[in-house]
């Protein structure tokens, strides 16, 4: 009974049953879970990347390529160099032989020489000649293939080097444009008022607040008023009748002295 709930399990996945075993269902779900935390890590660095940084990287690396060539070039250069040399020797050793080979044979022509020791030494002087321009033609050989491969690293490097300054150029124009388009995209973020944050959204809120704190005094103000005593309401009464009574005296008093003379003059006659 055991042994058998231990083997398997039905899983209904979708409305369609099948058999997995404990192991199987272990798996899979470290599978999901791997599968997860491979996408969270991806965005996060998504999240990170920057274009401009990862270009100028791009470019960094492509300079270091290129000091690699280099290097790989002067060596290669170096060989070529050396096969030259060695075949410009192995030339002129290949033509010295020849030469002593007919001195040797014009001294026996001379009697200066025994013929047979003449033609023993020429032939080793020949052999010796045709071993030198074997090597010459193999130093001949690897020249023109080091001189081939300098020719194709030339071609790249300089290839490379136009390209590098070519996307320089580019990467400084895009940082450029980026940092205008950036600066461009906040102002136009302002002025669609966008960002809740912005000096707009400030003005509205200190104008609301303001309006608030005016009705607000207003208020207290109609309640004073109400609030008044009748002490109070008779008090405010009289100070303004005093007022007017003063200010009619005053002016009845003016008139009276302006009408003095006239008043004078009709009593003397």
């Amino acid at each position: 009974m055991l042994k058998n709930l231990a083997n398997i399990k039905i899983i209904s996945i979708f409305g369609q049953k099948y058999k997995k075993t404990p192991k199987t269902i272990i798996m899979g779900i470290f599978k999901r879970l791997f599968k997860i935390g491979e996408a969270e890590a991806n965005s996060a660095v998504d999240k990170l990347e920057n274009p401009i940084k990862m270009t100028e990287q791009g470019i960094r690396d492509l300079k270091e390529q290129l000091g690699k060539s280099i290097d790989a070039l002067a060596k290669v250069k170096a060989m070529a160099i050396r096969s030259k040399n060695e075949s410009n020797a192995y030339k002129s050793k290949a033509q010295s032989y020849e030469n002593k080979a007919v001195q040797l044979l014009k001294r026996a022509q001379s009697g200066a020489l025994d013929q047979a020791e003449a033609d023993r030494l020429a032939t080793e002087a020949l052999s010796q000649k045709d071993q030198a321009l074997q090597s010459y033609k193999m130093s001949m050989t690897n020249y023109q293939k080091y001189d081939s491969e300098v020719q194709k690293l030339e071609t790249s490097i300089k290839q490379l080097k136009n390209n590098i300054s070519k996307w320089e150029n580019e990467a400084k124009m895009l940082k450029a444009r980026a940092k205008v388009s950036e600066a461009t995209q906040e102002v136009n973020k302002q002025l669609a008022g966008v960002d809740s944050s912005s000096t707009v959204a400030m003005l509205e809120k200190m104008k609301e607040k303001v309006e608030t704190q005016e009705a607000l005094s207003e208020s207290y103000a109609e309640l004073a008023v109400e609030n008044r005593s009748l002490d109070d309401e008779i008090d405010s009464v009289l100070a303004d009748t005093n007022t007017s009574g003063s200010d009619a005296l005053l002016e009845l008093k003016s008139k009276m002295a302006g009408q003095l003379p006239e008043n004078a003059g009709e009593e003397e006659a």
